[in-house]
C-alpha cells in the first residue's frame, strides 16, 4: 500500500530525513522506532504532505503522491494522529469529531461517529465536554477518533503512549488491535519499543535521519543490532 523510495525531506532547506526507503503492505502494521530527533515524525509528516521534499518518492497503491496536497491525501485514505494530539481544545468532543469527518456525507458521519464511540465508550460519555478539559488519555482517544472520522485505510500514529497512564495505554492499544482486525493499515511511531514490537508485523528503526534497521517485529524483540541503535545514537 505505502512505499517510500529514497525519500529525503525536511523543513525548508533543513533536511531531517535522508534517503529512506520502506514499504508497508495493506492490512499490515509497521513500527517506526528510533531515538529522539531520528526523523520519525518528519517521515510521518512527509507522508501527509507537510514537509519539503528534497528527493525520492512517496507511493500509495502504486500511485506517486509525492507532491499531492495534504487534503487530497486524506481523500485517498490517509489520516494522522499527531504527536501531542493537537486537538481543538476550546471545542467539544463532538465538534472535534465533526471536524475530522468534514469531507464526508452526514450518513457517513453518523456511522463513523458510532464506530468511534464503540471503540471509546468514554468519549460517548463526554461528547459535550470541552476537549481541553479531558484527561491526557481521553485526549489521545479523541485524537484517534478524529482521525478515524476520515475513514482512513492508512492510519499514521505518532507517539501513541507518550505521557499516558498504563491503563490508558492499554485502552489505546486495544483500539488499535480492533482497527487492525478491521483491515486498517497502521504505521506506528512509539517510544515503548517492546509494546510496539509486540503489536506490529514489521519494524523500521531510524537514527540521525537515516534508516538503520529493518525487519520482522517478532524477530527484532531481542535483536542486539536494534538495541545498539538506541544505545549508540547521539
Amino acid at each position: 500500500m505505502l512505499r517510500l523510495e529514497n525519500l529525503s525531506c525536511g523543513y525548508g532547506s533543513v533536511r531531517a530525513v535522508q534517503d529512506v526507503s520502506l514499504h508497508l503492505a495493506a492490512h499490515q502494521s509497521l513500527a517506526l522506532l528510533g531515538p529522539n530527533g531520528a526523523g520519525k515524525t518528519s517521515t510521518i509528516m512527509a507522508i501527509m504532505g507537510h514537509t519539503t521534499i528534497h528527493g525520492g518518492r512517496i507511493l500509495l497503491d502504486g500511485r506517486d503522491i509525492t507532491h499531492v496536497p495534504p487534503v487530497k491525501r486524506v481523500e485517498l485514505g490517509i489520516a494522522v494522529v499527531p504527536e501531542g494530539r493537537r486537538l481543538f481544545s476550546d471545542m467539544s468532543v463532538e465538534e472535534n469529531l465533526t471536524v475530522g469527518g468534514y469531507r464526508h456525507a452526514i450518513a457517513n458521519d453518523r456511522k463513523n461517529r458510532a464506530r468511534v464511540y464503540d471503540l471509546f465508550p468514554r468519549l460517548a460519555e463526554r461528547r459535550k465536554q470541552i476537549s481541553g478539559s479531558l484527561s491526557g488519555g481521553e485526549q489521545q482517544m479523541l485524537a484517534m477518533g478524529r482521525a478515524l472520522m476520515a475513514e482512513p485505510r492508512l492510519l499514521l500514529i505518532d507517539e501513541l503512549s507518550l505521557g499516558l497512564m498504563p491503563k490508558m495505554v492499554d485502552l489505546c492499544f486495544d483500539a488499535l488491535a480492533a482497527l487492525k482486525v478491521d483491515g486498517v493499515t497502521i504505521l506506528l511511531v512509539e517510544q515503548n519499543t517492546a509494546r510496539a514490537l509486540n503489536f506490529t508485523d514489521r519494524v523500521c528503526v531510524m537514527t540521525s535521519g537515516v534508516l538503520a534497521f529493518s525487519g520482522v517485529s517478532a524477530d527484532a524483540i531481542n535483536n542486539e543490532q536494534l538495541f545498539d541503535v538506541f544505545v549508540n545514537s547521539p
